[in-house]
């Protein structure tokens, strides 16, 4: 059973604010980049790790480049070595099958509060599934022609999500945590929520409420868990609740 850490230090980072983040749209499986905005909360996570001390030894992060880019400035900023950071596509986020890419005020408009709300938010509801033309496009992008097959749906309820973030978590993480190391991990607003409800056994009333802002170093020791900059971080939160959430 995936359980928190019980000897070093995790730390859940959702990457920095991307440029689909600020248009309002349904991102998912999207690449965009970060915006001016984003890389200033990459940078501002960095001084909080470093504050705090939590610079970590291993950085593992998802395949897409508005995590990689935020890893990437959380590195340098701390001066870490190349080795220290991978990738893993199980750290994607979570794939919004036909929603993917459209505004979210006009899927909500289109289907109703609780129907929008359902793929946005519930565990076991997956949005309609991609058409044949928009998964083959995803298919012959570079990303996922580098990745296994099993790394790209049609679409995605968060109980997949947190099947595969699950088991990123015991091959990858909790051999690193065993030997007292601090693991930062950096991917996206779905695939974190899903990570927090493997590690802390979430019902489906806790995981619909929570809300993981970006920008802001979220840490799990033998403890609990807590964010670095509680106030700030809470209040983001707060704001993205109120925005109908992640």
């Amino acid at each position: 059973m995936t359980s928190r850490p019980s000897g070093g230090s995790l730390v859940l980072l959702r990457h920095g604010q991307s440029t689909a983040n600020a248009a309002g749209l349904f991102t998912g499986i999207l690449d965009p980049d970060l915006s001016a905005s984003g890389a200033d909360e990459a940078r501002a996570a960095a001084a909080l790790l470093q504050t705090h001390d939590l610079v970590p030894d291993a950085v593992l992060v998802s395949e897409l480049r508005r995590a990689g880019r935020t890893a990437a400035i959380v590195a340098a900023a701390l001066g870490l070595p190349a080795s220290t950071v991978a990738t893993d596509w199980r750290l994607n986020e979570r794939n919004y099958g036909a929603l993917t890419g459209r505004h979210k005020d006009d899927v909500r408009a289109e289907a109703g509060e609780a129907q929008f709300l359902a793929w946005r938010r519930s565990v076991d509801t997956a949005p309609p599934a991609m058409s044949d033309e928009q998964y083959a496009g995803f298919a012959a992008a570079a990303l996922f022609r580098g990745l296994p097959a099993r790394a790209l749906t049609r679409t995605e309820s968060l109980r997949d999500v947190m099947a595969r973030v699950a088991e990123f978590h015991a091959e990858r993480v909790l051999p690193l945590l065993a030997d007292d190391r601090t693991v930062l991990v950096v991917a996206h607003g779905n695939s974190l929520r899903a990570y927090c409800a493997v590690l802390e056994h979430l019902d489906k009333t806790a995981i619909h409420r929570l809300n993981l802002p970006t920008g802001h170093p979220l840490v799990y020791q033998a403890g609990g868990r807590r964010y670095l900059d509680a106030p700030r971080a809470e209040a983001a939160a707060l704001a993205l609740t109120l925005d109908g959430g992640t």
